[in-house]
């Protein structure tokens, strides 16, 4: 017991030395300056070629989503995150050398060419992320933490990181296994994190920005609106367009929508009006589940 107590506080020292160096030493490989520079990028962008003109600058709740960016990027982990995942890394490694395992990997991919492993990467990266939110929507208790990012009612690029924190623990634990099998570390591959930062903020942007046939493939603020849509079409109670960086799952398994141009439509989700408005009002919601029949009128809503 005592080695997990020191690895959960080892894990503290390390995240927080990290983000100081992440802060005071900038470098090409920099997290920090590179997400602070993608959102100018992109609020820019906003600024000069707005898709909804009546949009104000600073939309509504811009500021609470704009702490969201920097909150569920860096800040989650050092409050909890790092330390406690670093245990559990080590907890499922132990569990797996007691019955005999001590590798993980099926698939070596060391030998590959560098761009190789980041489009394998990236690709299977966003093929789980696809799978987990469409369980984020069918699950009922992962349902009431997503709600959090479908609380947003006006769309603009730091909506990308508006979600709850559990959302952090869910996506990282199911993603975790499949990497680690075919030899990915989660740490691993900056630029294939940066361009699903920079695509995240690009489908959430107030942007309208004409693909082509490149709309097959990849995922923008036309289509992903309609995602966030307050209702969505009868034959899809749980929800359309899941995609997050990539568009071509949803095209692939039939689950992708655009019904008409949805510029104005209205943004939320059914009984949104009672929902938490503050960073810690959303950060708790969820944590209590809810009754079996307040589950099912939530359910029967969106039905």
């Amino acid at each position: 017991m005592q080695q997990y107590i020191d690895i959960f506080l080892q894990g503290y020292h390390n995240y927080a030395r990290y983000l100081w160096q992440e802060i005071t030493q900038p470098h090409w490989q920099n997290y920090f300056y590179w997400l602070i520079g993608v959102s100018l990028f992109f609020f820019a962008l906003e600024l000069l070629s707005p898709w909804r003109r009546d949009q104000k600058r600073f939309r509504k709740d811009f500021w609470l989503d704009l702490f969201y960016v920097f909150f569920n990027y860096f800040l989650f982990s050092l409050f909890i995150y790092n330390a406690a995942s670093d245990v559990a890394v080590n907890l499922f490694s132990d569990a797996l050398a007691a019955i005999g395992i001590t590798n993980l990997i099926a698939i070596e991919v060391n030998g590959w060419p560098v761009w190789v492993q980041l489009v394998v990467l990236f690709v299977l990266r966003d093929f789980i992320h696809w799978n987990v939110h469409r369980l984020l929507h069918r699950i009922p208790w992962l349902w009431e933490f997503h709600k959090v990012h479908h609380s947003v009612e006006q769309l603009g690029f730091a909506a990308h990181l508006r979600f709850h924190w559990m959302e952090n623990v869910v996506y990282n634990a199911l993603q975790y296994l499949p990497l680690a099998m075919i030899g990915f570390g989660i740490d691993d591959y900056f630029i294939a994190y940066m361009i699903a930062l920079a695509i995240g903020h690009f489908n959430h942007s107030n942007l309208s920005v004409p693909l082509g046939p490149l709309k097959y493939v990849l995922n923008n603020p036309q289509m992903h609106i309609w995602h966030h849509a307050k209702s969505w079409p009868e034959a899809s109670p749980y929800g359309i367009n899941f995609g997050l960086s990539l568009s071509v799952w949803d095209y692939l398994f039939g689950t992708a929508a655009i019904p008409h141009d949805g510029r104005n439509i209205t943004l939320g989700f059914p009984g949104d009006e009672s929902f938490p408005t503050t960073f810690l009002g959303q950060s708790a919601h969820g944590l209590r589940l809810p009754r079996p029949d307040a589950r099912r009128r939530s359910d029967d809503s969106r039905a």
